[in-house]
């Protein structure tokens, strides 16, 4: 197949995804620049390129001022159609890298829910914020360890790893973690299996059930976190 032949089939399917046509122009412009790249430095196109190749345009391209996530999401998009899930996610992984770097950090005692005493306990050793967590608490022995250095409970410590995961997945943050925690939707691995629309009709209920105060995301929101979740780079160890 030529490259216009597949990006044609590339524009159909962004517009049946909804993307208004100058963000699917723009999306396979960038595209594009990628397969010019491959050409000029092994003579391929964007459906023969490996991870290596996709890391040396990414290094050619991570100093410029602005853009640089996009070309990220529009490859990532690309191989997301065309089914190369490996190229998917490392643009994905890419992009989320550079945006967690100038993102604002989240702290814990900001989950609803947190104890503020535990919360003290953990800045006082050195844990304030989400990333910080789940540094510190990626397998079931660094979270025994922190539980016996601070005193936090280890289930405490638990929750906070759990919260800080779901952190991870867009605009989920403070409300929308302990939404999907106490609903049992408790980690992005979990919610990768979730159809968006019947996750939806369980987090009504639960609001409705459980008294939760606030109201379950929509629709959009939902897929976004769905979709997040099933490209999202696992980095903690919940088993023994």
């Amino acid at each position: 197949m030529s490259r216009v032949q597949a990006f044609d089939k590339f524009r159909r399917y962004l517009k049946r995804k909804g993307k208004k046509d100058h963000v699917v122009e723009d999306l396979v412009s960038r595209c594009n620049a990628f397969t010019e790249f491959l050409r000029k430095t092994r003579a391929s196109n964007i459906d023969d390129a490996t991870k290596q190749d996709m890391q040396a345009f990414y290094d050619t391209i991570k100093d410029k001022k602005g853009g640089v996530n996009n070309y990220l999401r529009a490859i990532s998009l690309y191989y997301r159609f065309t089914s190369r899930s490996e190229l998917a996610d490392l643009a994905g992984n890419l992009r989320e890298q550079r945006i967690g770097a100038t993102r604002r950090p989240f702290e814990l005692r900001k989950f609803r829910g947190v104890s503020k005493e535990h919360a003290r306990l953990l800045e006082n050793e050195g844990i304030r914020y989400a990333h910080q967590m789940l540094e510190r608490g990626k397998t079931p022995h660094d979270r025994r360890g922190l539980s016996k250095n601070t005193g936090v409970p280890l289930e405490s410590i638990l929750e906070l790893v759990k919260l800080s995961d779901l952190s991870r997945l867009g605009a989920i943050k403070g409300v929308r973690a302990r939404l999907y925690l106490d609903a049992g939707v408790d980690t992005p691995e979990k919610m990768a299996h979730w159809d968006p629309e019947e996750l939806r009709t369980m987090l009504v209920a639960f609001v409705k059930r459980s008294g939760f105060d606030g109201i379950a995301p929509l629709p959009k929101e939902l897929r976004n976190a769905v979709e997040k979740a099933k490209r999202v780079q696992r980095i903690v160890e919940y088993s023994e």
